[in-house]
């Protein structure tokens, strides 16, 4: 990611697609396995989703843990980084409520 001096140019980089801040909306009452939270989004085809949780894995703003069952089954939660955008992701929820149909 190039280095960028403004900082909200800066945090759209991190969350700025479409499907990031849904996402990360629905992981922050708690931890999620994957099938659940893509199913919070059913619009989101899988390649889409898998490529949106990596990035944010790879931002730091969730951890992905493997349970080693069979099958295995894989479980998203917030870090304290994607935890901090809470009040920014409630506040969108709240603007969007506002909006009529």
């Amino acid at each position: 990611m190039p280095s960028v001096s403004c900082p909200l140019h800066r945090t759209m980089d991190l969350i700025g697609t479409k499907w990031k801040p849904l996402l990360l909306f629905h992981l922050l009452p708690g931890p999620l396995r994957s099938g659940v939270l893509q199913r919070t989004v059913p619009q989101i085809s899988n390649k889409m989703f898998t490529q949106a949780m990596r990035e944010l894995e790879r931002d730091q703003l969730l951890t992905r843990t493997v349970h080693p069952v069979v099958p295995p089954h894989v479980e998203y939660a917030l870090t304290d980084r994607g935890r901090s955008l809470a009040p920014i992701l409630r506040a969108l929820d709240a603007w969007g409520q506002q909006l009529p149909e």
